[in-house]
């Protein structure tokens, strides 16, 4: 472990020793925490390090007391707005209890997830959370059967038995889809995520059971993929407003395709509610001031991220439960203007 003074100078174990007046093992021990040292001799090798401007090696340190302090996080679209209040959630319960987070991107990209989770292993992290790009790949299996410290964020992969911390996609869905009903709509399309991962077959799962329970037929025509991203959002958007008859409104089941299904619905010159109605998942911070206010689902992104963190560091502390920790939490339907009734509604004729 070396560094260096400001002018050059390389300052070593046994300079701080002897700057303090002790044994170098004992210099050791107030690094690592190996033994009890007295107040007095844990502030005289303190003050001796900050006077010679000396910093620990965190990589020599972890691996003398097998833990780094560090927590990987890999989220899966870094350009995503609801991951913002996700990681901030994850970075102040591990900055409370001494964790530093180490964030990558996968950009839904399982062979950039791979390559992260062997990066965050290669700098002995001490635990993972993880927002799964999609299916299960080898890696990700070997680090179940290894047990080691893996929690899920926001999705799941079934048949891994992992941890995780999501939120309950198919009774908001749901619950949106149902709002637009009561509303009375009798033709609703859906934009729907990437097929692979577990919020899009969970929000499809909550669209047909609104329609099955309003005794409405499913047309697969209305159910167009979005791909979560606004480009995508924008050509699902445009494939559903081209059916004749066209859907009297839209449930887009996340925030980057709801902004692409605003470009192509304002494209063509339709106002909403009027023409069509579009009810979002995922509350965008500015949804409250656009014209018209958007009717959005709001997921608790901070408290996904801080719940996360908390159900690592309990994994991490020892706690262990069979089957893995699963905590599920309520999304809430914010209604504004956009998902207002058809004129039809308006005028009693529903």
């Amino acid at each position: 472990m070396r560094n260096r003074f400001d002018g050059g100078d390389v300052v070593t174990l046994r300079d701080v020793a002897r700057r303090a007046g002790v044994s170098t093992s004992t210099v050791s021990h107030v690094l690592n925490g190996t033994r009890p040292v007295s107040e007095e001799l844990r502030r005289r090798v303190l003050d001796a390090m900050h006077e010679l401007g000396y910093e620990p090696n965190a990589v020599a340190r972890s691996l003398k007391v097998n833990r780094s302090n560090t927590i990987g996080l890999i989220i899966s679209d870094i350009s995503n707005p609801f991951f913002t209040a996700v990681v901030r959630g994850v970075e102040d319960v591990a900055q409370a209890r001494g964790y530093t987070v180490i964030l990558c991107n996968s950009d839904e990209d399982v062979a950039k997830e791979t390559t992260y989770l062997k990066v965050l292993r290669s700098k002995r992290v001490d635990g993972l959370i993880l927002a799964p790009a999609g299916r299960p790949h080898e890696y990700l299996r070997n680090l179940v059967k290894a047990d080691f410290p893996l929690v899920f964020l926001d999705r799941d992969i079934e048949g891994l038995g992992v941890a995780a911390v999501l939120l309950d996609n198919e009774g908001a869905a749901r619950q949106a889809v149902r709002h637009l009903v009561d509303l009375g709509h009798r033709r609703i399309g859906m934009i729907t995520g990437r097929p692979s991962i577990s919020t899009t077959t969970e929000r499809l799962a909550g669209y047909l059971a609104a329609l099955r329970e309003a005794g409405l037929p499913v047309d697969e025509r209305l159910i167009v993929s979005g791909g979560s991203s606004i480009e995508g959002g924008r050509a699902a958007a445009n494939a559903l407003l081209d059916l004749d008859p066209r859907p009297t409104a839209i449930f887009s089941a996340n925030n980057l395709m709801t902004i692409g299904a605003l470009v192509a619905i304002d494209a063509r010159g339709l106002s909403i509610p009027e023409d069509i109605a579009l009810v979002g998942f995922d509350d965008f911070p500015w949804s409250g001031v656009l014209r018209p206010r958007l009717t959005t689902v709001a997921q608790p992104t901070y408290e996904l991220g801080r719940m996360a963190a908390e159900v690592l560091l309990r994994r991490l502390a020892g706690s262990r439960s069979e089957p893995p920790e699963r905590v599920v939490l309520p999304g809430k339907l914010t209604v504004r203007e956009s998902c207002g009734a058809r004129p039809e509604v308006r005028q009693g004729a529903w």
